[in-house]
């Protein structure tokens, strides 16, 4: 409360809001008045001595006016450059989601060991790329919202609806610095692959690959996907995929996190340090190379 205080926190609740049925029909539009995120003032009470009546819980607000929404910049030490590799597929085994494990700040290497795929429940991944803060909120943002539905209505929200809310919850931050981009790996139904980015752009299909590495990975990817790839092909196209992306791209690298995802829910593979796949690739290479001087004529 204090904090508030100081804040002088005073928003005003929108007259309409985001209802969930409107998110399982796909192919409808919602129209309402533009949104934000912000928190909830608490209810107080003379009788009780200013004690707080309700939790903070995020609630849709008016978007301030632009007197108000002006702000004092801030002067960053350094150019933040964000970078990262993360994909995803489909095949007849299910979804592969795959990703790298370095943070990055412009050419520092913020943390080599990061978690850019988050389980949000048993049958939907997510992988994350972008401002690691901004991710990992709105993660987490997805799925309370994501739960609660599921504690309302007493089944889990389909992976399209699930795509439909992140993307009218992001929308209204279009044009700001918010930088996220989401690629949601699951199955309900059938195995869905959709991709939502900080400006509410919604896309689906059955290869993504995001990040500064992305151009290296759909590379690999584009010249060796096929539907009918066996589990062990997928993996091995994922890995490899990543690998040569990170070896190329200097903000991705350190490691390589894989989920598969199937009817039966997800499964993670074993974090893999992509500096030995490195010395792996060199040795084969060395070994190809020593066969083609052997075969030369003397």
């Amino acid at each position: 409360m204090a904090l508030e205080d100081i804040c002088n926190f005073n928003c005003k609740p929108m007259h309409k809001s985001l209802t969930f049925h409107t998110l399982e029909d796909t192919s409808s539009s919602v129209f309402t008045d533009s949104f934000d995120l912000k928190w909830r003032a608490e209810l107080t009470s003379k009788k009780t001595s200013e004690v707080p009546l309700e939790f903070h819980v995020p609630c849709l607000f008016r978007r301030p006016s632009s007197q108000a929404s002006q702000s004092v910049s801030v002067r960053r030490p350094f150019p933040l450059s964000h970078g990262t590799t993360t994909l995803g597929f489909i095949f007849q085994g299910g979804v592969i989601a795959a990703a790298d494990t370095r943070a990055s700040a412009g050419g520092l290497v913020a943390c080599p060991a990061v978690h850019k795929i988050t389980p949000i429940h048993s049958h939907l991944v997510v992988t994350s790329s972008g401002s690691g803060a901004d991710c990992m909120l709105w993660e987490r943002i997805l799925i309370r919202e994501i739960r609660l539905y599921q504690l309302r209505h007493k089944r889990r929200l389909s992976i399209r609806g699930t795509a439909k809310l992140l993307s009218f919850m992001l929308h209204p931050f279009k044009g700001t610095d918010v930088c996220v981009a989401l690629t949601l790996c699951g199955w309900d139904k059938d195995d869905s692959l959709i991709y939502v980015c900080s400006d509410g752009a919604r896309l689906q299909g059955d290869i993504f690959s995001v990040g500064s590495g992305s151009p290296y990975a759909y590379g690999v990817l584009d010249g060796s996907l096929r539907w009918s790839l066996s589990k062990e092909e997928a993996i091995s196209l994922a890995r490899e995929a990543v690998f040569r992306a990170t070896h190329r791209d200097a903000y991705s690298g350190n490691n390589v996190d894989l989920f598969h995802v199937t009817a039966e829910g997800w499964k993670q593979r074993q974090r893999e340090d992509l500096k030995e796949e490195y010395y792996r690739d060199m040795e084969k290479k060395g070994k190809k190379i020593d066969l083609k001087m052997q075969k030369l004529p003397k």
